[in-house]
């Protein structure tokens, strides 16, 4: 099985380039009209685009080399940089994709001890089109490739009874192209002779735009030309590097910094045709449940990191979530316009916008955001759709999933009611005059929490419950999407509680039917994945665990050092749940305060 190292920027995304050969698999793009994703891709005999390199022979032909003894390295740890060897020419080559920009960039680098004739570039397949939202399906239309006099090579486009999007190259060097379509596949490829003379370096870069239509994409293509690889490159290089966080170990760096702009690229993203910022569980298709928004994954999630790296964009992602998205705000999940994808209420979802809004605030200071109408009225209807959750005489409130969006088995959880009493109490202090009073609801959610929710063993050890019935039945369980381990981080209790830790002793006990704590990756999992959760490590660093969780991290493959839903508790590798965008954040935030604790 292929590994792959994705990249992207806020329109375009390459999540599979491939490992083992260079090759690109597939370009992906949001589209707000068909509610998702759109991916262009190659099929199974021929990717998308695959860089190659061909030496002239005694006849004057090009035979194709093999590229071999391949290395990568990400350079600002998110620019795949692919070092390897074809017979006697030694190629570098990488793949960028320019903030801001509306296409990518491929650059080659070819080199050489002896006197050679090279033919390298680029050739490739377009197979399909397909629009993917959880699952994918291939688009009806029409796949068209013809010259163009716009960008003075081959041009693409898909049409379906008007154009839907185009793509386009354009090299810095003139090149040749070719192409054909048989059966609505169209293979082409890009491509320039040269003679190489040793230790000659010769470099030629594509870029590609995409658009609407055929102006649309070739200028794209041409905008990044005219700017130049240079200027593009320290753009994007120097928007990189505020970012970066140093950790610990180069490890820790590694892990945190890339999942941090995975996060940010494929959690996020500008639509193609209304160039609105989204924001989605994952932009990679290899995600199972890819280009949809979940309140909670984005909210309690991603957006800690985004907050932590980027405040600007985090007051971006405020504005789409109370506009968009607020008329289903608490809604399993939605598209990204906001409609509703699946039914089914979840209290911690309802709650995750009010937790990323006081997070804003606290991290800014800018109060000015809580008087915006949309956020006003947001609010309003949150809590209007909260009392509708309410026990008549209990101050506890009812969700109909949990957070792994899995059937409750008691509607009452420890987790999401505390999440009710966090959110109760900060909209009490961000509005004094609106909801002071909602203070003394919090308070009486937390005393309906210690009265109905905690429980004792055989041995007269108090614990929270997961759930309960309020008529006398409860379960012992744990889930890494809203975990019990957070109550703490949360500042629901003290971390001394003894209510808590004895909590975390039952969950994380060798006893326990999820716990892997007797295994090489010790962390905890549940019904809907039963290995160790990438979250579970997450919530390790968050709940006193960090040493624990930092070792495995040192050691886990995850997706190719990507945070997926679980990896094998024995090697580390993913098992359930690639790509995970959203993940990735949360794993980055959890990093970050972990570390800043151990400072103190």
């Amino acid at each position: 099985m292929s590994k792959y190292l994705p990249t992207g920027n806020e329109f375009v995304s390459l999540p599979t380039i491939r490992e083992d050969d260079g090759a690109i698999e597939a370009i992906g793009f949001l589209y707000m009209a068909q509610k998702g994703m759109i991916e262009v891709r190659g099929d199974d005999v021929c990717p998308l685009m695959a860089p190659f390199i061909s030496l002239k022979d005694a006849n004057g032909n090009y035979p194709p080399a093999a590229l071999s003894d391949l290395r990568w390295r990400r350079e600002n740890y998110w620019i795949p940089v692919l070092e390897a060897n074809a017979s006697d020419v030694r190629l570098c080559a990488t793949y960028f994709t320019p903030v801001g920009e509306r296409g990518f960039g491929l650059r080659m680098s070819l080199c050489s001890d002896t006197d050679v004739s090279v033919r390298f570039g680029l050739n490739g397949r377009w197979a399909t089109a397909m629009h993917c939202v959880n699952e994918e399906k291939e688009l009806d239309g029409v796949k068209n490739c013809f010259a163009s006099d716009w960008n003075h090579s081959i041009l693409f486009d898909f049409r379906s009874g008007y154009p839907l999007f185009s793509f386009a190259p354009m090299a810095d060097q003139p090149i040749e192209s070719t192409f054909a379509s048989n059966n609505g596949v169209i293979d082409y490829t890009l491509y320039q002779d040269c003679d190489l003379k040793a230790h000659e370096e010769k470099t030629l870069t594509f870029y590609w735009g995409i658009g609407f239509e055929e102006v649309a994409a070739a200028t794209s293509a041409q905008e990044m030309l005219r700017r130049g690889w240079d200027w593009e490159y320290s753009k994007t290089a120097n928007w990189l590097q505020k970012r970066i966080c140093k950790m610990p170990t180069e490890k820790l760096s590694e892990i945190y910094n890339t999942n941090l702009f995975f996060c940010m690229f494929y959690s996020t993203g500008l639509t193609l045709d209304t160039e609105e910022l989204i924001c989605a569980t994952s932009r990679s298709p290899r995600y199972y449940v890819s280009a949809a928004y979940w309140d909670r994954d984005t909210l309690l999630w991603s957006y800690p990191a985004i907050l932590d790296a980027d405040a600007k964009l985090a007051k971006q992602i405020l504005f789409y979530i109370f506009g968009r998205q607020r008329r289903n705000l608490g809604v399993h999940s939605r598209y990204i316009d906001g409609t509703m994808l699946e039914p089914g209420f979840e209290l911690d979802e309802l709650m995750a916008p009010v937790v990323a809004l006081n997070g804003y605030v606290e991290k800014t200071s800018d109060r000015a955001i809580l008087e915006e109408r949309q956020i006003r009225d947001g609010i309003a209807e949150i809590l209007e759709k909260l009392a509708a959750e309410k026990h008549l005489s209990v101050d506890l409130y009812a969700s109909f999933l949990q957070p792994s969006d899995d059937m409750c088995a008691y509607p009452y959880l420890t987790y999401d009611n505390m999440l009710v009493w966090l959110v109760l109490q900060k909209l009490s202090a961000l509005y004094p005059d609106s909801y002071g009073d909602l203070a003394k609801q919090a308070e009486r959610v937390k005393t309906a929490i210690y009265e109905h929710c905690v429980y004792h063993d055989e041995s007269g050890n108090p614990y929270f419950a997961w759930a309960v019935d309020l008529e006398g039945h409860h379960s012992i369980y744990d889930e890494p999407p809203g975990s019990l381990q957070l109550m703490s981080y949360y500042g629901f209790c003290e971390e001394n509680d003894e209510i808590w830790q004895n909590t975390l002793k039952v969950i994380r006990s060798p006893k326990y039917e999820y716990s892997f704590s007797d295994q090489p990756i010790a962390e905890i999992g549940c019904a809907h994945a039963p290995y160790p959760w990438v979250l579970s490590m997450c919530n390790s660093m968050l709940c006193g665990h960090e040493q624990q969780a930092w070792r495995e991290l040192e050691t886990l493959e995850m997706d190719n050092g990507i945070a997926c839903e679980s990896v094998d508790p024995v090697e580390g590798f993913c098992r359930t749940g690639a790509a995970f965008a959203t993940a990735a954040g949360f794993l980055c935030h959890s990093l970050r305060v972990s570390v800043e604790k151990k400072k103190v």
